[in-house]
């Protein structure tokens, strides 16, 4: 290791990270004080008027450009503006995710049914879903099916905003694990066991596979697709939506298709070109609920 490369870690570990922290916490506890509504709301207007103005939205407007060529200018910086409010509603409702019950006032729940039959199949089942509405909100599919269930997630670079985030999970029903060797080491465990996972599926990895999402190739984490045959597991997809301020449905779908040609690699194509489309379907019905900000596609 180089002295500069030591000394950006070093910057990062004793300045940066405790510097960002402390933010994530103040914004933490600001939100926290006030009732869950007036925190959706002033999160949501705190970024609708700021987020359109910073450098994030330049990538954001590439990507739906080339998403949705028929789209005009204006509502191209329609669905951006509203992109950042319901990232900023989604902060504001970190501090309350304790409050917001599968099936009450504020989770509506639609097509339960799909789940509890992954459930009660005797053998593994998985479930995915994406960043959209407020993906936080899909911890609570665990809670929705009553079964013990494992979820993988990226973990923050920065280890105090994990921490953060793991706070506000803390009634996550199962286990959290964060994506890399050791957490595929325990999903493979679990999975092996006859557990349930959770995987969001919509971001891009590095060394995955190319797989078509709004025309373009798009480099795709393969695991849902092996574990599901590996496993002759199902794979529920599940949507949550933004209603209407902090109010949310869940809907699970059908189980997908899994092929089993005895060509894995085809089969794995097969089966996350099928999960793209049906992220694809979702965000097409309301792009402003996806996270665009995030490079998706290769430059």
């Amino acid at each position: 290791m180089d002295k500069n490369s030591t000394l950006y870690k070093m910057r990062q570990k004793y300045i940066s990270h405790p510097l960002q922290g402390f933010g994530a916490y103040l914004a933490y506890w600001m939100f926290a004080a006030m009732p869950i509504d007036m925190a959706s709301n002033f999160g949501g207007w705190l970024l609708r008027t700021i987020g359109p103005k910073v450098g994030q939205s330049k990538k954001a407007r590439n990507n739906l450009v080339r998403a949705f060529p028929e789209k005009s200018a204006d509502e191209i910086e329609n669905i951006i503006t509203g992109m950042w409010e319901n990232l900023g509603r989604s902060a504001g409702e970190i501090p309350h995710l304790h409050k917001l019950k599968p099936g009450g006032p504020r989770i509506e729940i639609v097509g339960a049914e799909h789940g509890l039959a992954s459930k009660d199949d005797d053998k593994a089942g998985l479930f995915f879903t994406g960043h959209i509405g407020n993906w936080e909100v899909s911890m609570c599919i665990a809670t929705v099916l009553e079964m013990d269930m494992m979820s993988v997630y990226r973990a923050p670079d920065n280890p105090w905003v994990d921490n953060l985030f793991m706070r506000a999970r803390k009634t996550f029903r199962g286990q959290l694990v964060k994506k890399g060797p050791d957490g595929a080491r325990k999903l493979t465990r679990f999975m092996k066991q006859g557990g349930h996972a959770c995987m969001l599926v919509d971001q891009k990895m590095a060394d995955g596979i190319a797989v078509p999402f709004f025309g373009r190739d798009a480099m795709t984490a393969p695991a849902l697709a092996q574990f599901a045959i590996k496993y002759d597991a199902p794979i529920v997809p599940v949507r949550v939506e933004r209603l209407n301020g902090a109010h949310f449905r869940m809907t699970f779908y059908p189980p997908l298709a899994v092929p089993q040609t005895g060509n894995r690699n085809a089969d794995i194509l097969a089966i996350m070109t099928k999960v793209n489309a049906t992220m694809e379907d979702w965000i097409r019905e309301r792009p402003e609920q996806w996270l665009w900000v995030h490079r998706r596609w290769p430059n």
